[in-house]
């Protein structure tokens, strides 16, 4: 029997485009399967009792934080975020200039309400998060895909591209960007394509989405600017997250931009959820003002480090390294391995039937044209023992398939 909404569903129903990492959770929760495929922070990693002192503000200022909030966001973790994020966006960041968001992934909705118009061009690196670009097709936008060495997005081949598709008629309106820690590629954009990029989005007349989630889990190294501090003219929207800093569970996040756009998206969100949780904004700003983020932020990057190197030494140890390549990530969550002569899903359902799962590279393909012969591994969930048993299971499922 057909659903009765079966008539009744709108256009973009028909192109909608599911997780495939979603999809295919079922299959990587059974028993005994060692998992590399979700990119989920390891909850021994969460400050559950540096949180649990932050829900006193429920008690001291129920009144308030169990009302309605702004749509803008909660004024006390603002004042907060404007002083901690100075260093990374480059100044102190007026009120109006930010908007508290449930989570990053908010920000590319929001910013696809106030600019996406149907079949409207975005630049994306290829391959891209498709949690992201998944919620772009469904805002109707067309992609175009510019790919990517060790060093993130080869943003020289930009005009060339945009070039074409003015020439055709096309609108190039939003260019999205993983600087730091790529998810997936687990690259860092090197300063002087930063400035590159800078430089085109000026050119060319289009906004960038600087999305962060990963910048402030440093493992080695300085700091690179972002965007958004290089930026003069208000091109760039910069999205930042607790979700890696303290817990996905809160669901808050940020932006940044010209007062005009955060105006445009506080609009639109209205609509969408009235405000972000109050409560759960307050808790983490009470967390904030305690001085725990900046006290346990060390432990979370040191313990990610140490499963990073973890990693990077099982996969050393056990895999066939004359057949892959792949860039020691200098912080974030992933590794991304590229293989010579192996196939990403016959691998899967080999791997899979060892009890060890990964995410084949096809799912992260904006325009679903690529990632035959790569993967994912994301090493933040696996303990370290996991993670080296894991790793010699699919070293041995990628050695049957060179046979």
């Amino acid at each position: 029997m057909s659903s009765f909404f079966q008539g009744l569903y709108g256009e973009r129903v028909k192109d909608l485009r599911p997780s495939p990492i979603r999809e295919m959770l079922h299959l990587v929760r059974r028993p005994g399967i060692i998992s590399f495929a979700g990119g989920m922070p390891d909850p021994e990693a969460f400050p559950v009792d540096l949180f649990y002192q932050a829900a006193g503000i429920i008690k001291s200022q129920g009144k308030d934080v169990l009302q309605y909030g702004t749509t803008e966001g909660y004024a006390p973790l603002k004042d907060f975020l404007i002083q901690w994020t100075a260093p990374r966006m480059g100044r102190k960041l007026e009120h109006d200039e930010m908007l508290i968001t449930a989570g990053s992934s908010q920000v590319s909705d929001l910013l696809c309400w106030a600019l996406i118009d149907k079949d409207d061009l975005i630049l994306i690196e290829e391959p891209s998060f498709l949690g992201v670009f998944l919620n772009m097709h469904n805002h109707g936008a067309k992609f175009l895909t510019v790919p990517c060495d060790d060093e993130g997005m080869m943003v020289d081949l930009i005009p060339e591209k945009v070039e074409r598709a003015q020439r055709e008629g096309k609108k190039v309106k939003l260019c999205y960007t993983i600087a730091n820690f790529h998810n997936p590629l687990g690259t860092t954009l090197s300063l002087e394509r930063r400035r590159k990029l800078i430089e085109y989005a000026h050119r060319y007349g289009f906004a960038i989405m600087e999305d962060d989630p990963y910048g402030y889990v440093r493992f080695e190294g300085e700091h690179l600017p972002t965007l958004f501090s290089l930026d003069d003219r208000g091109v760039v929207i910069y999205a930042g997250s607790f979700s890696k800093i303290l817990a996905p569970g809160t669901r808050v996040g940020w932006c940044c931009g010209h007062k005009d756009i955060i105006r445009k998206m506080a609009i639109f969100k209205q609509g969408v959820d009235v405000c972000t949780s109050l409560v759960a904004q307050a808790m983490v700003y009470e967390y904030c003002r305690l001085g725990h983020l900046d006290s346990f932020l060390p432990k979370i990057i040191d313990h990610y480090r140490k499963k990073r190197d973890a990693m990077e030494d099982a996969m050393r140890r056990h895999l066939p390294l004359e057949k892959l390549h792949w860039v020691k990530p200098q912080g974030g969550y992933f590794y991304w391995v590229k293989m010579d002569g192996i196939d990403c899903d016959r691998l899967f359902q080999v791997a899979v039937d060892k009890q060890v799962a990964f995410v084949p590279g096809k799912a992260f393909y904006p325009n679903r044209d690529g990632g035959d012969q790569e993967i994912r591994l994301c090493y933040t969930f696996a303990s370290p023992e996991q993670t080296d048993q894991g790793m010699r299971r699919l070293g041995e499922a990628m050695r049957e398939m060179i046979r």
